[in-house]
């Protein structure tokens, strides 16, 4: 068997984790870094009488029809191509690599862990709140607007515990050396609730201020489910956002056992999108409630993996990726 993994050359630990567990197994894993292609990288796609798929990186060639699986990741699609190229053609440029990687992956048969078609619906917020109302799960109340007003009114639903705000769309600003500065979750202060006129030019994500005890990630993989707990009131910045002290915290995750009607829950919205593997952050309140957050389809979980010896999820992951169909 062989497992295409569609990734970046700057992912982290968790793919050559998955590999190593592959190969351990005695079969095959080959590795597409997106940002290297079309520059580094050579893929051709043959149509027609003949359909073939090649995928050439420096000494190591693959035939697409080997593949049986393919674990679709991480995308940085035409990373490498020249910030010198006039704008409008590395555009065009980005644009046609992205077509090429996502009709290539999309063609390929075999399992695929997951569908693109499944992670991209999964991977709008709004819905995952919905979905996850259906089945049972409590969620935060929500606004996402550019509407000062409604921000407003809201704050004032909401004044008891009061409101955060926070990305919808994975988002950070990069520095003149390229350092990345992560937007996190952000308490609203009266201040901010006089100025908003910023919203006439990006609409935000609001959300009532949910009390912690703990923080929980479940790692979810096929029926399985990983779930670590870290107290993320312990240290002052990561009290609205454990991954603002998340180097800090690496190290204090622990094993959770979360309520058995919870995880059913989980899994029903795993099954709603379509999902084999999910990333799920949730809140534990001071009361005992279990509050959904969100689910990332590709979200990671190298750190609980590489720190803590009871997540064995690579293992899990190189499993589905050998046995499913």
């Amino acid at each position: 068997m062989t497992v295409l993994i569609v990734t970046f050359s700057k992912d982290n630990e968790s793919i050559p984790l998955v590999m190593e567990a592959i190969e351990a197994r005695g079969e095959k894993a080959f590795r597409f870094d997106t940002d290297r292609y079309p520059t580094e990288v050579k893929l051709d796609i043959y149509s027609g009488d003949t359909e073939r798929v090649i995928i050439t990186d420096g000494e190591q060639q693959i035939d697409l029809s080997e593949v049986t699986s393919v674990w679709y990741r991480r995308m940085r699609y035409g990373l490498k191509i020249p910030e010198s190229m006039d704008k409008q053609y590395r555009e065009a440029s980005i644009n046609e690599c992205r077509a090429t990687v996502r009709g290539m992956i999309a063609s390929l048969k075999g399992f695929h862990f997951d569908k693109m078609i499944n992670v991209d619906r999964a991977n709008n917020k709004q819905l995952q709140l919905q979905v996850a109302r259906e089945v049972g799960l409590l969620t935060p109340r929500t606004l996402t607007t550019n509407n000062p007003e409604a921000v407003k009114q809201f704050a004032l639903e909401c004044k008891d515990q009061g409101i955060i705000t926070k990305m919808l769309s994975s988002f950070a600003i990069f520095g003149d050396r390229g350092e990345e500065f992560v937007v996190f979750t952000t308490p609203i202060t009266d201040d901010d609730l006089e100025n908003l006129e910023g919203l006439r030019f990006c609409p935000m994500t609001f959300q009532e201020n949910v009390p912690k005890a703990l923080e929980l990630r479940t790692t979810i993989v096929g029926h399985q489910l990983f779930t670590a707990a870290v107290d993320s009131q312990s240290l002052e910045g990561s009290t609205y956002d454990w991954r603002k002290e998340g180097r800090a915290l690496v190290k204090n995750w622990q094993p959770y056992t979360l309520p058995e009607d919870v995880e059913k829950k989980l899994l029903k919205l795993m099954e709603h999108f379509g999902l084999n593997y999910g990333a799920i952050d949730i809140i534990v309140t001071p009361d005992g409630r279990h509050v959904f957050l969100e689910v990332n389809p590709v979200g990671e979980f190298f750190w609980t993996e590489v720190y803590s010896p009871h997540y064995p999820i690579s293992q899990a992951i190189a499993e589905i990726l050998l046995t499913q169909k």
